[in-house]
């Protein structure tokens, strides 16, 4: 159906008591809503504290922020762990340098001491070869002083080997000359045969003395060359472990300051955690607190609506009452449709213009009485356009009640009404206007629309018989 256009002739005093009853209305609603609530609450009662808080967005945002911080700080403490146990690698490896270095220390001082005895060595071997070098000039002063003596032996020698003694069977001549070299020769060679075995014996000793003193200067000079490559070997050493050991204490002055600093970050987390912990605590106390003042206030409102209830169960309500005796939000399942008929067509079907159908439409008899489905008050009664008569019920918490396509409209505008009470009749035929909205059904139909602040509401949860209100024929 098309938004219809209501006039508002509303005179002061029924404004006044519209005002009212509408507060009443919207009171009681809010009793029940909160008395619902409570009665949830009390259904599913348990120590909720906890929860509250836990659920409070300032305390799960501090929450959040003291995880953080405790992940924060375990890694921290991790790598803590890991840099304390590079100090203790790095004072290890120190320690084993300073020994290494104490070592070569040590070792040079042996190299050294080694070197002092070669030294002496070599000191040594230079005096006796200054004595084997002046037994040497001695053996050829004394071979060169015999030169002469030697020298006519080996030509007495050359000449006798030349010219040998002759034979004893010889002539007289022969033999005399037989007689003097035999006896030359007995007195030559014995001395001949002395100075050759001690020339014999001096040479051997000199060439013993070359050997010595050519053994000796070699076995210097490589004992001389060895101490030089240990001593550079052990200079090397030293040197490159000053250099180790410069660098590891280093690393250890560094490893040392970030250690200090994790140490300090560590303490100012220990005590930012600590005070988002007391700030959590007291966001948890007072989340409790109004946990506890609202469970409180709840139980109160749930007790008084009880205590309504209880009244209204006792009595009736009031049949000159000039105001809704029940808040229209609180009536669901409990209302009766305002004419006896057939449901043709439900809400949120397709109107056939492709949107939504905005009510219901009932197909009834000529001259079937038109109730109103609830206490309101009229707000417009009178025929509209080609929709025949339309009645408008106000019925409190800004709901109003439409009903169209009537024949004869028993009310007047202002009017206040009771639920049940006649509002209209059902014409002898079908209306122009409803034409389109009655699909194939020749009988007189109404219109029936819930509205909320101006926009359509469904109005099956309000109906009592909900058996009656089934599909309708092109209900897909």
């Amino acid at each position: 159906m098309t938004a219809l256009l209501l006039p508002s002739p509303w005179r002061r005093a029924r404004r006044r008591r519209r005002a009212v009853a509408a507060a009443l209305a919207l009171a009681c609603a809010m009793a029940a809503a909160g008395a619902s609530a409570a009665t949830g609450a009390r259904v599913t009662a348990r120590p909720a504290t906890e929860a509250s808080a836990a659920q409070d967005p300032a305390a799960s945002v501090l929450e959040s922020q003291r995880d953080r911080n405790r992940a924060d700080l375990e890694a921290i403490a991790s790598e803590a762990e890991r840099s304390r146990k590079a100090l203790d690698s790095l004072e290890q490896d120190l320690s084993g340098l300073k020994a290494d270095q104490q070592s070569l220390a040590e070792a040079l001082d042996q190299s050294q001491a080694r070197r002092a005895e070669l030294d002496a060595q070599i000191a040594a071997g230079e005096a006796s070869l200054s004595d084997l070098n002046g037994r040497q000039q001695m053996l050829r002063a004394s071979l060169i002083s015999r030169r002469s003596v030697l020298a006519e032996v080996l030509a007495a020698l050359q000449r006798i080997g030349r010219n040998p003694p002759p034979a004893l069977l010889v002539t007289p001549e022969d033999a005399l000359s037989s007689v003097r070299s035999a006896i030359l020769l007995g007195a030559v060679v014995p001395g001949i045969r002395k100075e050759t075995e001690a020339l014999a014996a001096d040479l051997k000793e000199l060439a013993a003395l070359r050997q010595t003193i050519a053994e000796e200067r070699d076995s210097l000079r490589l004992a001389l060359e060895a101490n030089e490559r240990e001593e550079m070997r052990l200079s090397g050493l030293v040197t490159e472990k000053l250099a180790l050991q410069a660098e590891s204490e280093r690393r250890l002055q560094l490893e040392r300051d970030r250690a200090n600093g994790l140490a300090e970050r560590s303490t100012e987390l220990e005590k930012l955690i600590a005070s988002l912990e007391t700030e959590i605590g007291s966001l948890r106390a007072a989340a409790a607190a109004a946990l506890r003042a609202e469970t409180e206030r709840r139980e109160r409102i749930a007790l008084q609506l009880e205590k309504a209830r209880e009244l209204a169960a006792r009595a009736l309500p009031d049949k000159n009452r000039i105001a809704p005796a029940y808040a229209f939000s609180a009536l669901k399942g409990t209302l009766r449709r305002p004419v006896s008929g057939e449901t043709v067509r439900n809400f949120g079907t397709d109107d056939g213009t492709g949107h939504a159908f905005a009510g219901e439409v009932l197909a009834s008899g000529s001259g079937a009485p038109v109730v109103a489905p609830v206490d309101g008050w009229v707000i417009y009664a009178g025929p509209f356009r080609s929709y025949g008569q339309v009645v408008i019920l106000d019925v409190g918490e800004n709901y109003q009640v439409i009903l169209a396509g009537m024949g004869t409209a028993r009310v007047a505008t202002g009017q206040f009404v009771l639920g049940g009470e006649p509002v209209a009749e059902m014409g002898q035929t079908r209306l122009a206007g409803l034409t389109a909205l009655a699909l194939a059904s020749g009988k007189p139909t109404l219109y029936i629309e819930f509205r909320r602040g101006g926009e359509p509401v469904d109005p099956r949860p309000w109906w009592r018989d909900e058996s009656s209100s089934g599909r309708a024929s092109n209900d897909t």
